[in-house]
């Protein structure tokens, strides 16, 4: 007997080297014909927001796995210059960017969602974010349609 997989992820943090994890896991989802729901929230929302999903950054800072001191990293640019050179790795992987990562998903069936109460928290509206976001929902909405899936979070 088949039955249907499902996994719902939720992203709360907007840093380049978080939000990779989310989108991966959820394009390996869609490849293997599992549903796939994405909740952004808190800071998880820079992903999906026009004005700063193609400049996420790297946050080193506190990364205890960071080959750089953390003194260094909290220098003016370090986490922009991270960010750059995560990029260009990504981009010699033949990796897509935060944006057309977004825009497969969206083409391979995910369903991508908005927290509303961090969209209030943030003053940000629907307008605000790409397109992909099919609409803003609360906790509550985000439990119903993930009913029965696997959660995870990130």
């Amino acid at each position: 007997m088949t039955t249907n997989r499902k996994v719902a992820i939720i992203v709360s943090h907007g840093g380049l080297d978080e939000v990779y994890p989310a989108l991966i896991l959820a394009n390996g989802a869609r490849m293997e014909g599992i549903e796939c729901v994405l909740f952004f929230t808190f800071y998880g929302l820079d992903a999906v927001t026009k004005e700063k999903v193609d400049s996420l950054h790297v946050n080193m800072v506190g990364n205890p796995t960071s080959p750089v001191p953390t003194m260094l990293m909290g220098l003016p640019g370090m986490e922009t210059m991270a960010a750059k050179m995560m990029q260009s790795k990504m981009t010699d992987l033949d990796l897509p960017n935060v944006r057309e990562m977004l825009e497969i998903l969206d083409e391979a069936g995910a369903e991508i969602y908005g927290c509303l109460l961090a969209m209030d928290m943030f003053g940000r509206t629907q307008d605000d974010l790409v397109p992909q976001v099919k609409d803003i929902i609360t906790v509550g909405d985000f439990y119903d349609m993930s009913e029965g899936a696997q959660i995870i979070f990130t």
